[in-house]
């Protein structure tokens, strides 16, 4: 049974930094794509990360870059986002989710950037851990 279990969330003040954790079990961890998403009440759900095992590739929404790093270490089964420089808006419900099939691109084009911040490649869901940055 593939789980996900995310952690490292909590309450920081605006300009403070956390890093979560999306603890994987279940599956190969050498063939998969992890994405991170958040959604903030009254918001839809918004794809902010995303990592690739077979290219390396990764991915940030405009609204997180250079302030979010995705990383992965499969000896742990587990990926992180590194989050610094938190503002208010980055309050939300954070999830992480795996594509364990690593479905196909087309036209060269990485993992992560053919399908950037799209719910559609991925399978599973973790349950989400609270993110709440205060001003």
């Amino acid at each position: 049974e593939v789980q996900l279990v995310e952690s490292g969330g909590g309450l920081v003040q605006a300009g403070g930094s956390l890093r979560l954790s999306c603890a994987a079990s279940g599956f190969t961890f050498d063939d998969y794509a992890i994405g991170w998403f958040r959604q903030a009440p009254g918001k839809e759900r918004e794809g902010v990360s995303c990592i690739s095992s077979n290219d390396d590739s990764t991915y940030y929404a405009d609204s997180v870059k250079g302030r979010f790093t995705i990383s992965s270490d499969n000896a742990k089964n587990t990926v992180y986002l590194q989050i610094n420089s938190l503002k208010p808006e980055d309050t939300a419900v954070y999830y992480c989710a795996a594509d364990t099939r690593l479905r196909e691109t087309f036209f060269g084009v990485s993992y992560c950037t053919y399908y950037s911040g799209s719910y559609y490649p991925y399978d599973y869901w973790g349950q989400g851990t609270q993110v709440t940055v205060s001003s």
